[in-house]
């Protein structure tokens, strides 16, 4: 008869309480798998709003280094398809599809451990949505800021660069390595109340639609992702949109700092 040899114990688990285990997060996907899906899912919504953010970056931008833009998104959508013909409309996505991968791979992620590691347990903790969301904006704006420098300069009408290596090269032999990073300090202060407000709206929304109808939630997952990050989005953007203006300013122009943009244009 044979015997089972199999161990009638498993070792004990000296995992610390205190340190959240990132192989499997408590919604369920793995570390890498947040990676993967952050960096498809801000790939895919950067390259198909990017029309949209070819004309934010030319309204954004006037004065110093950048001439005057159309004010109205009618006015410079018309002036850009007139005179560079539809794709106007995507100048500098190469650059866009350079950061916005790893930028979101780092940016979910980092969002993931560290709501797991502040929620202690507790899906329900806006506080810690909002820290973890200004935590990730940081480590993933510290990536996406020197493309996003790229693709703006790219962006702009006139723009005397050929490309993405163009672009680079020039700004190197020109300015230095310190021009990719102008605005960063400008971007962590806009995306830190972008990101907190965002995350803290997303949860909330998303658990607010799930207790409308709990019992065809499975079925609704979609629908209620994309109506609580619709809402987020808006409320977050428009808090943040003026610092969004001089973090374009400042890829564009090479203003010193927020303060002299914020002085020159207050006429102080």
């Amino acid at each position: 008869m044979a015997t089972d040899a199999s161990p009638k114990y498993r070792a004990a688990d000296f995992h610390h309480p205190d340190i959240p285990d990132i192989s499997v997060s408590h919604d369920g996907l793995r570390f890498w798998q947040y990676m993967i899906a952050g960096s498809i899912a801000g790939s895919v919504e950067h390259m198909a709003m990017f029309p949209v953010d070819t004309l934010k970056t030319r309204m954004q931008a006037f004065g110093g280094s950048c001439p005057p833009q159309s004010i109205g998104v009618r006015q410079s959508l018309g002036s850009i398809l007139k005179l560079e013909g539809p794709a106007g409309l995507y100048r500098g996505i190469g650059a866009m599809g350079l950061g916005a991968g790893p930028a979101h791979a780092v940016y979910f992620s980092v969002y993931e451990l560290c709501k797991q590691f502040f929620s202690r347990g507790n899906p329900n903790n806006s506080m810690a949505h909002a820290v973890s969301g200004v935590f990730a904006t940081v480590a993933s704006d510290a990536v996406f800021t020197p493309m996003d420098m790229v693709k703006q300069r790219l962006q702009l009408n006139s723009s005397p660069y050929k490309g993405v290596g163009d672009c680079v090269k020039r700004v190197l032999m020109e300015e230095g390595a310190g021009a990719f990073y102008a605005s960063y300090r400008t971007t962590v202060i806009m995306n830190a109340p972008f990101t907190a407000v965002y995350f803290t709206t997303y949860e909330a929304a998303k658990r607010a639609l799930m207790e409308v109808s709990p019992e065809s939630v499975s079925d609704e997952r979609l629908v209620v992702h994309a109506t609580a990050g619709a809402a987020a989005g808006a409320l977050a953007a428009a808090v943040t949109t003026p610092l969004d203006v001089v973090k374009t300013q400042l890829q564009c122009q090479g203003f010193v700092g927020v303060i002299d943009f914020l002085v020159a244009q207050l006429g102080m």
